[in-house]
């Protein structure tokens, strides 16, 4: 009996072990999700003819990545150079956007326009300072055939036309500087013919009141070295207003992203002016202008500050509409570019 015990006990214990080194058998495997690929025509806004079609188009491709398929074909129109929208009459898509996400079925029609030859805005914005800079120079050391032969290269004896000159350089070379090492451009192009209608302002105006300014003729403000001080305060408390609004504004994006954010004030005691308005940037801008006004009274320069009065308030109008639309959260309180008033 003890033996049959044994040996029941023996086989009991094999069998348990089996059990427990049994390995689990595999799950069975998950069947590969179906992708419903895209079909998209794209066709030509103006005389309705079919230019490309592509077949097996991913759902999460973007407008740039279709844009970049078109490009291949069509090598002339790079990405930056291509608008396509829905409807002839509708926007133009955004790069960023989703096919997927877009009121289009599996086969999609997209309407193509040529944008034309597209310059990058870091290139514009190069191209509109460098060139006020120069003129401006041109006539403060009044090169010839600007006034008359006998004041070629001289120079003024009022001390407002120097100061004013360091101004207008200062001015310029930090909208450069900030143009290479600050701004974070979230535009990519603009096209090329309007660069002339930029350049074409600024550098104009650049001429119109350095004419006046550096003439040999030119006089003084009328309240003498009290008015030129104060104009000179404003503007350089400005200017540094301006640089602070610019480097908070660079501080709330990351480099390549796209992501808006509410601009809210920092330490800098210059950025508390965000609990008020909505693009100080202008503000501070517009501000230097006054400033450049007060210090050289020059109906040159008052007239190129309320035009840019005029366009500032166009723009920050623009910008606050959009925060509003965007953000639910956005502060009531703050107005477009004036506190209280615009």
């Amino acid at each position: 009996m003890d033996i049959l015990a044994l040996e029941a006990k023996n086989v009991n214990g094999a069998e348990t072990e089996k059990k427990t080194t049994q390995r689990p058998k595999p799950k069975a495997p998950k069947k590969a999700k179906r992708i419903v690929y895209f079909e998209v025509e794209i066709v030509d806004l103006k005389t309705k003819e079919k230019l490309l079609l592509l077949d097996k188009v991913e759902p999460t491709s973007t407008v740039l990545d279709i844009k970049s398929l078109f490009h291949k074909s069509y090598p002339k129109w790079y990405p930056a150079r291509q608008s396509l929208r829905l409807d002839p009459k509708a926007k133009s898509l955004r790069d960023e956007e989703i096919l997927q996400t877009l009121p289009v079925g599996t086969t999609a029609s997209f309407y193509f326009s040529d944008l034309g030859p597209q310059l990058t805005w870091g290139t514009v914005f190069l191209t509109e300072c460098v060139g006020p800079l120069i003129i401006y120079l041109m006539f403060y050391f009044r090169l010839p055939f600007i006034y008359s032969p006998k004041y070629d290269f001289t120079s003024s004896k009022n001390w407002v036309v120097h100061l004013a000159c360091m101004c207008h350089s200062f001015h310029y070379i930090k909208r450069i500087l900030e143009t290479m090492f600050v701004h974070r451009i979230s535009h990519g192009t603009m096209p090329l013919r309007n660069i002339f209608k930029n350049c074409g302002y600024y550098w104009c105006s650049a001429a119109w009141m350095a004419y006046y300014i550096n003439h040999p003729l030119y006089t003084p403000p009328f309240y003498g070295q009290q008015q030129v001080n104060m104009g000179l305060y404003i503007f350089l408390f400005c200017q540094v207003g301006n640089f602070s609004i610019h480097v908070a504004l660079r501080n709330l994006k990351l480099p390549g992203s796209k992501a808006k954010k509410i601009p809210y004030p920092t330490k800098n005691p210059f950025t508390w002016i965000f609990w008020l308005v909505s693009c100080p940037n202008y503000t501070y801008e517009l501000g230097s202008w006054i400033g450049f006004t007060v210090m050289t009274q020059c109906v040159p320069v008052a007239f190129f500050t309320l035009v840019a009065l005029i366009q500032m308030t166009v723009w920050a109008r623009g910008k606050h509409r959009s925060y509003l639309k965007e953000f639910r959260d956005y502060p009531t309180l703050r107005s477009s570019i004036l506190p209280f008033i615009l």
